[in-house]
């Protein structure tokens, strides 16, 4: 099913999967043992990369998926067939996640469909290389924070109402919120602030019975980086400077999402796991 929130404009990124090469791996690696069998699952940027791996693995094991995304229709309609063919319900929610009342929108169209909503993954974000602070544009700026941070509590506002005790709340910050990274400023930025906004709401939601908790990936090989999120000289040597010598893929990560999200990690809230190819960063 398709449920179309609000047309978005975007200016390219961050990119078609479908255009892609070499292709991404988001396919489990193994098969399922029914951890999130009844669950229902809200993945944003669940079109492609590791919004598109996670949905996969969750539905093998046994949750339904709503896939928000920008404007990938094409991505996210085989995301949804690959959640179709693993046995479990799917939408497709087109939206502006840097709107408030977009992300309200979105939240309903959920509950309408499925009737509840168990784990949601803030997963969606965008990045722009800027080597010098000085090319970094006042809207830029904004609609980083919109669509990486923003988003995050215009989301979780939702989606407070319908999720109960046992729910998770898993974020995706990244490894420059720890390293930084000299030409992705206002993206790292946002990174450090999810990594905080997840250790806060923990301790704010914990009471409800509500675990939060974030995964801070290295350099995944997915659309962000290769369709303009990052310069020609970063992506000759891309994910060759961690200690493995390579990027990750998506479904390398995946698994990191579905751990925050089932029983494995009844008592564990607060905090990041660090799929990254081996850089020893802070906690």
């Amino acid at each position: 099913m398709t449920e179309t929130v609000e047309m978005i404009h975007e200016d390219g990124l961050p990119g078609h999967e479908s255009d892609l090469e070499p292709k991404p791996d988001w396919q489990p690696r193994y098969k399922g043992s029914g951890r999130l069998t009844g669950k229902v699952a809200l993945i944003t940027g669940g079109d492609s990369g590791i919004g598109r791996a996670t949905a996969a693995l969750f539905a093998r094991e046994g949750a339904d998926i709503a896939v928000a995304y920008m404007c990938e229709h094409d991505d996210a309609e085989t995301t949804m067939k690959m959640v179709q063919d693993e046995g479990r319900r799917a939408i497709r929610l087109a939206c502006d996640l840097g709107d408030r009342d977009a992300c309200k929108a979105l939240v309903d169209k959920v509950i309408a469909n499925f009737g509840r909503l168990d784990i949601l993954v803030n997963n969606a974000g965008e990045q722009h290389p800027d080597p010098d602070i000085r090319d970094i544009t006042e809207d830029q700026l904004k609609r980083t924070f919109q669509t990486n941070i923003f988003s995050m509590f215009h989301l979780t506002q939702a989606a407070l109402a319908h999720l109960k005790s046992g729910a998770a709340i898993i974020n995706c910050t990244s490894v420059t919120s720890y390293k930084g990274s000299s030409e992705l400023l206002d993206y790292s930025s946002t990174k450090g602030a999810i990594t905080a906004f997840t250790r806060a709401l923990s301790g704010n939601l914990v009471e409800k019975g509500i675990r939060v908790n974030a995964v801070a990936p290295g350099p995944i090989w997915t659309p962000l980086n290769p369709m303009g999120g990052a310069s020609p000289q970063k992506l000759e040597h891309f994910g060759k400077s961690t200690p493995m010598g390579r990027p990750g893929q998506p479904n390398e990560v995946a698994p990191a999402f579905l751990f925050l999200a089932c029983e494995d990690a009844s008592y564990m809230t607060g905090q990041v796991l660090h799929p990254n190819g081996g850089v020893i960063v802070g906690s």
